[in-house]
């Protein structure tokens, strides 16, 4: 009940904030702080296992997604008090409604803890999510912003680019240092350690975005260089749990 509640009202707030997003932008934005507020609560409810028969933590693809983008809709809500973010807004407001749906149809199953860090383990690994897709978000931001610099596009927003390469690389080493310590976690504290398709691509995903930062730091890695390499290691992330757990719950049907 709780769970629909608060999903209808995350919905019902995105929607009126996509509506408004071309005129009035300022007056649709509480409707927009609304629905963010209520789909933090959403995901509280469906990960915290409210209302579940046992005791343990509720974890799927969809509630993962839709605490990506909860957490890249934060960001972006900051930065628009310094940035010129406001043409994201209906996007955003639209791709975070689909994952509220999304959540909503496919909530998460029920997991007992393996161990007394594991709750920990799973946090820092959706975190390091919302960080690496924040991270995407800005390199996409910097490269629509060379484009326009070079074409010398009419209405350019005159996004900084110095600013915007250095929070994407901010974004980037704040993801593989969560997503480190997740690793760690799981490796030293989990009592069955599992060497399975999250496993592997998690491993990848740490290497390539550790590897990226390294490039940078050591040959000067910039551009599309850089942007390759932290669009492989992100894809390789989200295969880890959201493509493994797709596969599972809703092509294979199987709840692991």
């Amino acid at each position: 009940m709780w769970l629909t509640g608060l999903s209808l009202l995350a919905l019902l707030g995105y929607g009126l904030s996509a509506w408004g997003a071309s005129a009035q932008r300022e007056r649709w934005l509480p409707a927009l702080w609304v629905a963010w507020g209520a789909q933090a609560l959403a995901l509280l409810v469906d990960l915290g296992g409210v209302g579940a028969a046992q005791a343990g933590v509720r974890f799927g693809f969809a509630p993962a997604l839709s605490l990506m983008l909860w957490l890249v809709l934060a960001v972006v809500l900051l930065e628009s008090r310094f940035l010129p973010l406001h043409f994201m807004r209906r996007a955003l407001s639209l791709l975070a409604a689909g994952t509220v749906a999304l959540a909503w149809a496919f909530p998460g199953q029920l997991h007992a803890a393996a161990g007394p860090w594991a709750p920990l383990h799973w946090v820092l690994g959706l975190v390091s999510y919302g960080l690496f897709a924040t991270a995407v978000l800005h390199a996409w931001l910097l490269g629509r912003a060379e484009r326009q610099m070079r074409q010398l596009a009419p209405g350019a927003l005159g996004l900084p680019l110095l600013r915007l390469e250095r929070l994407t690389f901010q974004f980037v080493a704040a993801g593989v240092l969560v997503l480190g310590l997740a690793l760690v976690l799981g490796f030293a504290t989990l009592t069955q350690w599992r060497w399975d398709h999250k496993t592997l691509f998690s491993l990848l995903a740490f290497v390539v975005l550790a590897g990226l930062l390294a490039g940078r730091h050591w040959l000067g890695w910039r551009g599309a260089q850089a942007l390759r390499w932290l669009y492989v290691g992100s894809c390789l992330l989200l295969l880890a749990y959201v493509g493994s757990r797709f596969v599972l719950q809703v092509m294979l049907g199987r709840g692991v």
